[in-house]
Parts: structure tokens; sequence; C-alpha cells
């Protein structure tokens, strides 16, 4: 009798990147048979991640089953805009790593096949990369960034134009103002974030943590995600406050 072959899972949490570079493996007829959401613990600002909940409707939308990753706590303040934030978030890969590999030897011994590959959106981060690469490496399955070393200004373009429905649920960096939670990231919204790159050095995919995203739509997706939310805005940063999330089913 023949092996069956393995599946891929990809690492989803909602934003723009999961979201783009699975539907790359999928147009590259990867078997995605789970998407791996990592959860942080409650009342942890180190993983602040307000839109899991919209993240889990975005699976649903997209017919793919999730595995839950959980977080330990770990002691990291609020986003402060005054420090250096890579430190912060290598920081924060190594809380992960341990979880999230356990997770997918899990997914090895439980999938028919095993784990062909593991699937994530990261861009830039070489560190972030090489952490990934290396427990792939470990449990023997392939490390799949298809999203790698891509021109930000290009990557943007590039969702937005394939229909990547994407919005803006928190902001952490100087330039920003409370106007931009919740708002859309379209053509305007792109050569705003260009002016702010050129006048404050802001990352435009906010790869250094300057803002985070979620996608409500996309090619990927069956339903779109409606929402209802509250702005909270705390001076210097901000972020959105989901009041109600649900998938739009029309007939």
């Amino acid at each position: 009798m023949t092996e069956p072959d393995g599946g891929w899972v990809a690492l989803f949490s909602g934003g723009k990147e999961s979201s783009w570079a699975l539907c790359q493996a999928l147009e590259a007829n990867c078997d995605v048979r789970r998407l791996v959401i990592v959860h942080p613990p409650k009342g942890s600002h180190a993983y602040h991640a307000p839109a899991t909940s919209v993240a889990r409707l975005a699976a649903q939308s997209i017919g793919i089953p999730v595995v839950n990753v959980g977080l330990p706590a770990v002691d990291i303040e609020p986003p402060d805009i005054k420090m250096d934030i890579a430190p912060e978030l290598e920081t924060r890969d190594e809380t992960e790593i341990e979880p999230l590999e356990s997770a997918l030897r899990t997914l090895d011994a439980e999938l028919d096949g095993g784990l062909n590959g593991v699937i994530a959106g990261t861009v830039d981060s070489e560190y972030r990369a090489d952490r990934l690469r290396s427990m792939c490496d470990d449990i023997g399955c392939d490390f799949f960034a298809p999203l790698w070393q891509a021109d930000p200004r290009e990557l943007l373009e590039t969702m937005i134009d394939a229909g990547l429905e994407i919005v803006i649920i928190e902001v952490t960096a100087p330039g920003f103002d409370k106007s931009w939670l919740g708002r859309r990231l379209d053509r305007d919204a792109l050569a705003d974030l260009e002016t702010l790159h050129r006048e404050r050095g802001i990352n435009l995919l906010g790869e250094g943590g300057e803002f985070d995203t979620i996608v409500i739509d996309g090619p990927h997706m069956s339903h779109s995600i409606a929402l209802e939310f509250e702005r909270e805005w705390y001076g210097t940063w901000g972020r959105v406050r989901i009041t109600d999330a649900r998938l739009e089913v029309f007939t």
C-alpha cells in the first residue's frame, strides 16, 4: 500500500503577511491541512492579539482546521514607542518557539503521511526566519516563506491588487494617530504610509511592530468578515477593541 503524502501547516495570525503567505502556498498546490494560531496568555501585552477571534472566523471562511498554541506569560510592558523594539520581538520569538515546536511535533505524528512543512509570512527578519528554519530542521520538515525578502511596497501593492481587505488594528509608532485605527490599507493608505516612511522611518509592512493588521476578505476566503469595533487611544498608541465580528453570508 502506498503511504499517504504528508500535509503542510501554516502559521496564521489573520494578519496581512500570514494571510498572503497562505494564499501563495495554496496557489503553489501545498496541501495545507492546519492553520496554527498562537494565543497570548490572558492579560499579557507581549503577544497583544486583539483579533484572535477574527483569525478564527477567517479560518472558518478559508475552510482549514485550526490548531491553537498557547504561550506562557512573559513580563513585557505595553508598547513603548521610545524603546528599540527589536529585542522585544526576539523575546517574543523565544517564548513562542518551544510550545510551537511541541504542537508541530504532535501534528507530525497525527497527520496522515506526517508533516511536510511549515508556511510562514516572515519577510525580512533574519532572526525569526533562522529560528523557524532551525525548528523545521529539528522536526525533519520543510520551511516555506514565500514572502521572504520581498520589496515592501511591491508586496503591499500585490496584496491590495489581489483583493486582500486589510484593516489596521493597532499603531505604536510616532506619526500615527487615532484615525489610523480601523482604516483599510488601500492605495491611499499606502501613499500615507510611504510619507511616514520618508519622514519617520516607519517600516511599510510594520515589520518593526509599528502597526498590526487583520484581513477580513481575500481570494482565499469564501465569506468576508463584518466587524464592529471601538477605538482605544492612549495618547501615543492605540488599538481597536472588536465588539462584534461575523461572517457575511449572502443568499
